[in-house]
């Protein structure tokens, strides 16, 4: 086993946070992947690698290491890249939102494919957001601040939470004119964004809370759509999500001034190693393309 193999193994278990799926991953066997890190603490003269109560983590020797390894593996698939590949080729693994998913990135995405006709992408469209390494993925877009810091991100944009209706609701039922109202009004629920049945107000969502009695129960954004549409009630919905309906006056947006701050979109990637070209390609393309979305640069 060369030097070069040595650092990759040492980078991959440090990515997946044991010897056993490093193994799967690299299709190495776990005893060579022992011996790897083993003969690599060894040369370096210092720990590398410690165990935490859930996955291996780096020692600070092994952080330094672990950065400099990214650097040098990151230099050397630039160089088979430079020197072997002439046109963009092989699979790219994406997962986003499902509504989002559906009205820009399935676009964004066979527009990709027309420039690289040599390339395939799976995308998945998922509300819960799919671990990249668990999954096998390569970029994911997500509504919401990042909790992961072993990943990168780069936002492409940002929305809102907004409380919307039908006009045909406020000519009947009137238009509530402060949070606690909404307790007497017909509303529309999301089982995955309210399930204790209340709403948040205020900037970081630390306000008012307003306990509801939902007319309607959804588990996903099309089908609240639709019953905001046809007068069935109160939603509150993704800023992307009722941008067209607003214009067209087919909602009307509620409280705006009782709305939490704004969520960043962003493109998410994992940050191990450096991306290899497919990856780049791709994640430069659709930053590029989501940041002049003005359904994401709009409250």
């Amino acid at each position: 086993m060369d030097r070069l193999d040595e650092l990759e193994i040492f980078v991959a278990v440090l990515q997946y946070g044991s010897l056993a799926q490093a193994a799967r991953k690299t299709g190495r066997s776990a005893p060579a992947i022992t011996r790897a890190i083993a003969s690599l603490e060894q040369r370096f003269g210092a720990r590398l690698v410690e165990r935490t109560t859930r996955r291996l983590a780096p020692t600070e020797a092994g952080a330094r290491l672990a950065e400099r390894a990214q650097v040098l593996i990151g230099h050397y698939q630039e160089a088979l890249f430079d020197t072997t590949e002439t046109q963009l080729s092989g699979l790219l693994r994406l997962t986003a939102p499902v509504q989002f998913g559906r009205k820009h990135i399935t676009p964004l995405v066979m527009e990709f494919l027309t420039l690289h006709p040599d390339m395939q992408i799976d995308l998945t469209l998922n509300d819960r957001n799919l671990d990249l390494i668990d999954e096998g993925l390569d970029l994911a877009i997500r509504i919401g601040h990042l909790e992961d810091s072993s990943k990168v991100a780069r936002k492409v944009g940002e929305v809102t939470r907004m409380l919307v209706a039908s006009p045909a609701y406020i000519a009947k039922q009137g238009e509530p004119r402060a949070p606690a109202e909404l307790a007497q009004h017909q509303v529309i629920l999301s089982k995955l964004k309210a399930p204790r049945n209340e709403w948040r107000f205020g900037p970081h969502e630390d306000g008012q809370r307003v306990r509801l009695a939902p007319r309607l129960l959804f588990n996903e954004a099309e089908s609240q759509l639709m019953a905001v549409r046809a007068g069935h009630g109160i939603a509150r919905l993704l800023s992307y999500q009722v941008a067209d309906d607003i214009a067209a006056g087919t909602m009307v947006r509620l409280l705006p001034d009782e709305e939490p701050l704004p969520m960043p979109v962003q493109l998410v990637a994992q940050k191990v190693q450096r991306m290899p070209r497919k990856v780049r390609t791709f994640w430069d393309f659709a930053w590029e393309r989501l940041s002049q979305l003005p359904q994401i640069h709009q409250p």
